[in-house]
């Protein structure tokens, strides 16, 4: 087993378009690293740097001990897995896992052993003698991805492999590669764009914008600790609610449009450098579950608007509702869910997860009590979260 590691990794096109930037990261040994980010960012020219696709313009990549940077493809012992399965539709199935070890020419006795195993452990046993073309998308993908297996690689990397799928067998492959990853114990570069599925595959999960590292940690962590206004509104969907604000002269306290809303001592306790935006204009944020339909009490806030639509979902309801406050969003994104007129007063759209039970009408005004221990707060210009 190996690990991957990424020093100040840098890539620089030759329009000068800087793709990565000094980019740090460490794959564990065993560990499936999940690189997710919105399209354009960067990640699959990580990837290919990694692979040996690409060149890297500054920075070091190691794959174990060894430095891979002047090493081709074939010398840096990883396995890729792509998107579109790259199979050759004149093999059978037999054929197109057993290529990679064809072409260093071992015996076919060890071949054949090797991709009956690897077979067995993707349930291909079956379609052995099967063509491409005779497959469905699940299989192919398992084919692919059992060409991989077999060359025993020091890592794997994976390059939206599920984004062809269609929307139920995605989150049974997705079970299925974090199983089969956990199995194998080899450290695990992977790539895409769906934070769902970042945070449902990913031991830890990085988040890449315009080629910048923006956070890495475990899903629940960015989750409940994002870094950043950008990482708070990627991961999680619906995203979470995000507002410019005021923190009241004492630091108990924000004001949201006409809306004010306390504090817990706790929060306050935790992030010492609240101390600093007294009087002073702060972005907060909360999920849309922590909004519920009631009255505040000693441990909720309160939060009230006018319900715009609802989206039932079944288990849950989602109620949005505008409130008398400008949305906030990263520095190259709009604002968004703007409603109103602009001229008399700014209203934005807030999204609330309920009991589908107590979904309110659309037209009247509702009443929220917000469970203020999840509250989130960012710096207006630097759009770090405040703690320190």
């Amino acid at each position: 087993m190996a690990t991957i590691e990424l020093d100040k990794v840098t890539k620089v096109f030759a329009n000068g378009t800087i793709a990565v930037d000094e980019l740090d990261l460490d794959i564990r040994e065993g560990e499936l690293m999940v690189l997710v980010g919105p399209s354009g960012c960067g990640k699959t020219t990580v990837l290919r740097m990694v692979a040996g696709l690409e060149t890297v313009s500054a920075g070091t990549v190691r794959i174990g001990d060894k430095v891979v940077n002047d090493l081709s493809p074939r010398e840096r012992d990883v396995a890729m897995v792509f998107q579109n399965y790259a199979l050759y539709p004149q093999l059978t199935v037999a054929e197109n896992i057993g290529f990679p070890l064809k072409l260093r020419k071992l015996p076919k006795a060890e071949v054949a052993r090797k991709v009956e195993a690897a077979a067995e452990m993707l349930g291909l046993t079956e379609w052995l003698d099967r063509k491409p073309a005779q497959l469905s998308g699940g299989q192919r993908q398992r084919v692919a991805m059992g060409r991989a297996i077999v060359r025993e690689p020091a890592a794997f990397l994976m390059d939206e492999p599920l984004s062809n799928l269609d929307a139920k067998l995605r989150v049974q492959m997705r079970a299925e590669v974090a199983a089969l990853q956990h199995r194998l114990g080899v450290a695990t570069l992977y790539v895409t764009h769906d934070q769902v599925e970042a945070m449902t595959m990913g031991h830890r999960v990085a988040v890449l914008r315009e080629g910048i590292l923006q956070q890495c940690a475990e899903p629940q962590a960015l989750y409940d600790r994002p870094a950043n206004v950008f990482v708070a509104s990627f991961i999680g969907s619906p995203p979470m609610n995000l507002y410019e604000a005021v923190l009241t002269s004492a630091g108990d306290a924000v004001v949201l449009g006409h809306q004010r809303i306390e504090l817990p001592g706790a929060l306050v306790t935790e992030r010492p450098g609240l101390a600093r935006y007294r009087d002073h204009p702060i972005v907060i944020g909360f999920r849309p579950e922590h909004l519920s339909l009631g009255a505040a009490t000693d441990s909720r806030g309160r939060l009230e608007g006018r319900v715009e639509f609802t989206e039932a979902l079944g288990s849950d309801v989602l109620v949005h509702f505008s409130i008398d406050a400008e949305a906030a969003a990263p520095e190259d994104e709009p604002h968004a869910h703007v409603v109103g007129d602009l001229s008399s007063r700014l209203e934005s759209t807030c999204v609330a997860r309920v009991d589908p039970h107590d979904s309110p009408p659309v037209g009247t005004r509702a009443v929220f009590a917000l469970d203020t221990s999840g509250l989130q707060l960012f710096d207006p210009t630097s759009e770090a979260a405040v703690w320190q």
